[in-house]
C-alpha cells in the first residue's frame, strides 16, 4: 500500500505499518518492566526485539521482520544512519509514539481472524475492514469484471485453442 497517497491517518494503519507497532509496544512495554532490548534473543536465537535487515540495517525482531521497509511518521525520529538506533529507542521515546503505535497495532483493521502477518487481533472476532484494504480490494474486483467484460465484448476466438487439435484420450 502506497502510504504517501493514502495516509494512515485517514485510511488506516498499512498491515507493515500494525505488524511494526506491535513490536514497538511490546519492546516499550518490556523495556520499562527491565528487558534489555539490545541483546535480548528469543527461542530461534534471532533478536527478540532487535535484529538485522536484508541491507544490514537495525530493525524490530520477530514476525514483523518482513517489514523491515516501513517508514512510518511514528518511528521515523528513531532511526539513525544503520536502522533503528538503539540509544534512541533506550532515552528518546516519546509518549506520542508510543500512543500513535498502540494506535496502529489495536485499530488495525485487518479484516482477518486471530492474527496476520503478526499482528494479533481479537480472539474469535471478525474485524472490520478498513478504507485502504477496500480501496485495494475494489480496484481488484472492479479491474477482473473489466477484464472478463472485455473479453464478452471482443468475442474471444475459440477456432484456435490448443484443446481442438489434441487426439482424444480413447
Amino acid at each position: 500500500f502506497n502510504n504517501t497517497a493514502y495516509p494512515s491517518e485517514f485510511y488506516g494503519p498499512t498491515r507493515s505499518e500494525a505488524s511494526q507497532a506491535q513490536a514497538f509496544t511490546f519492546l516499550v512495554r518490556d523495556q520499562r518492566l527491565g528487558a534489555n532490548v539490545g541483546s535480548t534473543q528469543g527461542p530461534t536465537n534471532l533478536g527478540k526485539y532487535l535484529m538485522h535487515s536484508p541491507t544490514k540495517e537495525v530493525t524490530f525482531g520477530g514476525e514483523t521482520m518482513h517489514f523491515w521497509d516501513l517508514r512510518a511518521t511514528w518511528l521515523e525520529p528513531l532511526r539513525g544512519p544503520n536502522g533503528l538506533d538503539l540509544s534512541r529507542l533506550i532515552k528518546n521515546m516519546q509518549p506520542w509514539q508510543e500512543q500513535r503505535s498502540t494506535k496502529c497495532m489495536t485499530y488495525a483493521l485487518l479484516g482477518l481472524l486471530n492474527s496476520l502477518g503478526g499482528v494479533t487481533i481479537e480472539i474469535n472476532a471478525v474485524k472490520y475492514v478498513s478504507p485502504r484494504s477496500w480501496l485495494a480490494t475494489s480496484h481488484f474486483v472492479l479491474g477482473f469484471f473489466l477484464f472478463i467484460a472485455t473479453g464478452f465484448e471482443k468475442r474471444i476466438d475459440h477456432d484456435f485453442e490448443h484443446v481442438l487439435s489434441m487426439t482424444p484420450l480413447n
